[in-house]
């Protein structure tokens, strides 16, 4: 009986072990080629040994081929859904503000939707609308070689339109339907932009641009149009040529127009990077970079892919990240339901489910800020529930995460403790990926643990998106973005003047560089900057430092140029302290700055706008208005402590750690500058704005 208890308990201890430690020692790439005094080795994913891959299907070497691979094996499959508006419902609050020191009352206005349900498209549908757009097109003046913007939020036309586009060989250049008339324009101009795609409500926006930019004569829109503001474009822009995207399908049903097929190393998409400094690059994408990238995450995605997978899409398709993750979905049969950041959640909408319950997609991809939002959320929930109730929820989160990294099944906790919150996302969510921005590590165990499983990947527009995407069997690999996908190979070299090298141990370091059939062509117009870019061998240096860990995964650690050197000699980097700053619950967005001739660092901090007027409230401050909170000393002392326990909870060094804060209390977006289009900091706009504050900070030393 002895014995078998100890058998028991010693086959308990080690079996865990066992588990874990084969899992943790598993190789996930592979080093190839031959390091040099400044360069380390080139590492592949271990399906790439001879050779890198590019393409997914043996009949697929373009976009435009990659729905016609799916007609052929998926023609009957529901496609692309979306929902139609019922009306627009207006409520009212009354708030209070401080004016000239005084509280006065002021009614605020919110619009939302009521939405129907989901109405879908079969593949066979899709083909037959982006065929008939694209001899619409045609029909309208353009031809192959020509290029056509699209200036529209992400929908099923968005993707029509440019399946239409790739059909004709035209060539499609991205726009944010966030971007304000300079960076609108600037891109139309490089381009010398003859038509564009938008949306119904983003048509004032011609009369803004319409002297800026001569070449512009064709727009095409989506939408009911205000009539009387067709009437005064009309009126203004008597050269202009206006068409619903009705009148381009009828034109294409009236006039069929045969396709002309684009080559492979054709341009596929001219993708402008969103210009957090300067104006934004065009950056030039062929047909064949994009199904080789297509290729690299099929090869990671394809042992997780199930029959019946429904990806929720809601992310600008002019950001790279969304229109590659669509077409490998089409690619593989996919459903895609198109939704709106507006409408995404049963708070953002009246009378109806957000487009996540609606959808209940079992995939789909977001930005850390989604992810984050959403842990938030939770965790203020659960700060209210009674002591019972958090104790089960923390037990529980534990036991989960302990059973994710041995890779046992967790459904009884899922069905059970989890469902609740799982059921936020439509129940069925098995997988969703990051990127974008680094992932805090507690936001991603978080969401692994009480959602589904949260894996980072890494890219950017340059490399047609993700280089590296983490196994989904590795989630608790935190802090990491995975080994390299099937179509690129990574290689880190030394960074001058720090201590990043690829020859350190056991993290070899260094800024990263890729290469492989999904790196762009080149910048469009900018031969300098291309150069700059570009080595001579092939080598994309993309000013991201990062390192492997033993098991070939990476890690990206930051930026070059936002590495800052203090005055005590020690660097910092700065988008790694934002990334974790974020956990705090009072911080919507935050923007570390470190003065070279100091030895601290400081912070300008954007709020969560509730938290802040709670905590305001706490400390007896009266009203609503976010200005005259955020400069309440015992406000500003409590988010700074705040803030102070989430880098001792990360280990932050002492010149890590905020020497002070002031609280922006307007809320940073790209419409006032302070954001790019993409949503990243424009880090300049954000410091000359604060300069004075700053200058404070430093001048009053350590809070």
């Amino acid at each position: 009986m002895f014995g078998t208890v100890v058998a028991w308990l010693v086959i308990s201890f080690l079996l865990p072990v066992y588990l874990f430690g084969s899992r943790l020692g598993k190789p996930r790439c592979i080093e190839v080629g031959e390091p040099t005094a400044t360069r380390g080795r080139a590492r592949r994913n271990i399906r790439s040994l001879h050779g890198l891959q590019e393409r997914p299907h043996e009949d697929i070497r373009t976009v435009h081929d990659v729905l016609i691979h799916s007609v052929r094996v998926n023609g009957t499959k529901r496609a692309m859904g979306t929902r139609p508006i019922i009306r627009q419902v207006t409520e009212e609050k009354e708030i209070t503000k401080m004016v000239a020191g005084v509280p006065t009352k002021e009614i605020k206005k919110w619009n939302f939707y009521e939405l129907g349900a989901y109405s879908w498209m079969t593949y066979n549908d899709v083909k037959e609308a982006a065929c008939r757009i694209g001899a619409g097109l045609r029909q309208i003046g353009l031809k192959a070689d020509d290029r056509l913007t699209l200036f529209a939020s992400t929908s099923r036309d968005w993707q029509l339109v440019a399946h239409a586009a790739w059909s004709q060989s035209i060539t499609i250049t991205t726009a944010y339907d966030t971007l304000g008339e300079e960076g609108l324009s600037f891109s139309l101009n490089e381009g010398e932009i003859t038509t564009m795609f938008t949306n119904a409500e983003l048509l004032k926006m011609l009369l803004k641009i319409a002297s800026k930019v001569p070449t512009l004569q064709k727009v095409i829109y989506n939408g009911k149009a205000d009539e009387k503001l067709l009437a005064q474009i009309k009126e203004s822009l008597p050269n202009y040529q206006l068409y619903s995207l009705d009148e381009i399908m009828a034109f294409g049903e009236q006039h069929p127009t045969p396709t002309v097929p684009p080559k492979s190393d054709d341009i596929a998409l001219i993708m402008y990077t969103s210009g957090s400094t300067g104006n934004p690059k065009g950056v030039l994408l062929t047909h064949g970079n994009i199904v080789a990238a297509i290729a690299g995450a099929k090869n990671l995605t394809d042992p997780i892919m199930q029959k019946e997978e429904v990806y929720l899409a809601y992310l600008p398709l002019a950001h790279v990240l969304e229109i590659v993750v669509e077409q490998l979905c089409i690619s593989e049969g996919v459903q895609i339901g198109y939704g709106s950041v507006r409408t995404l959640t049963d708070a953002s909408v009246r009378n109806c489910k957000g487009d996540i319950r609606e959808l209940a997609p079992t995939i789909m991809t977001g930005v850390p800020a989604v992810w984050e939002t959403i842990r938030k959320g939770v965790e203020s929930k659960v700060k209210k529930a009674s002591p019972t109730t958090k104790k089960i929820f923390g037990l529980a989160c534990a036991l989960k995460w302990e059973l994710l990294k041995l890779g046992l099944p967790t459904f009884f906790l899922d069905q059970t403790v989890f469902k609740p919150i799982r059921d936020q996302t439509g129940g069925r969510l098995r997988m969703a990926l990051s990127g974008g921005a680094p992932m805090p590590k507690e936001t991603q165990q978080f969401m692994s643990t009480c959602v589904c499983t949260v894996v980072q990947g890494y890219g950017m527009t340059e490399t047609c998106a993700a280089t590296s995407i983490q196994l989904p069997s590795d989630p608790w690999m935190l802090g990491r973005v995975g080994p390299p996908t099937a179509c690129v190979e990574i290689m880190l070299t030394k960074v001058e003047d720090t201590s990043y090298a690829p020859t350190n141990r056991p993290h070899p370091q260094g800024e990263i560089w890729l290469r492989g059939p999904s790196i762009m062509k080149g910048y469009y117009k900018n031969a300098k900057a291309t150069a700059e870019t570009l080595t001579e061998d092939g080598w994309l240096m993309t000013g991201d430092i990062g390192e492997f860990h033993p098991d070939g995964t990476l890690a990206v650690i930051d930026r070059k140029k936002n590495l800052v050197k203090l005055s005590n000699g020690e660097y910092i980097a700065l988008e790694k302290l934002e990334s974790q700053y974020k956990m705090s619950s009072y911080v919507h967005n935050i923007c570390v700055y470190a003065d070279p001739e100091q030895s601290f660092c400081v912070a300008i901090v954007n709020p969560v706008e509730k938290e802040l007027i709670n905590l305001g409230k706490e400390k007896g401050v009266a009203g609503d208005d976010l200005e005259h909170i955020a400069k309440n000393d015992d406000v500003v002392k409590t988010v700074l402590a705040d803030l102070r326990a989430v880098a001792k909870r990360a280990d932050f060094k002492p010149a890590e750690i905020l020497g002070s804060i002031v609280i922006a209390h307007e809320i940073w977006t790209p419409e006032n500058g302070l954001l790019t289009a993409a949503q990243k900091l424009k880090r300049k706009e954000i410091i000359d704005e604060h300069k004075a504050a700053i200058a404070e900070m430093y001048k009053k030393g350590k809070q």
